[in-house]
């Protein structure tokens, strides 16, 4: 006679906590991707492309430092959300 299968409890992989994390740090690599946004080097203000002219806004402090970093510090969140376990912290204060 086969024994009936209990149904398995169904739990998330990760907690509440780790699944805001993640999505904040998805947020900042958005932010950061948006701020490297803009016009090329050949764009002149007014939108139009000119061969002749060189637009140094591509140099800008946000495109070349601000941008990048908050790319990295985005991957950063993601990768300390997933590897953190709030479970076991607050299991550990439990038992002290």
């Amino acid at each position: 006679m086969m024994k009936p299968k209990t149904p398995l409890p169904s739990e998330f992989l990760f907690r509440k906590q780790n699944y805001f994390l993640m999505l904040v740090g998805l947020c900042v690599i958005a932010l950061g991707f948006f701020l490297m946004t803009g016009h090329d080097a050949n764009t002149r203000p007014d939108g139009t492309f000119d061969p002749n002219y060189w637009n140094e806004d591509i140099f800008s402090w946000r495109r070349i430092r601000l941008a990048p970093f908050l790319v990295l510090l985005g991957f950063v969140i993601e990768i300390a959300a997933i590897l953190y376990p709030f479970d076991g912290l607050l299991k550990r204060k439990q038992n002290q």
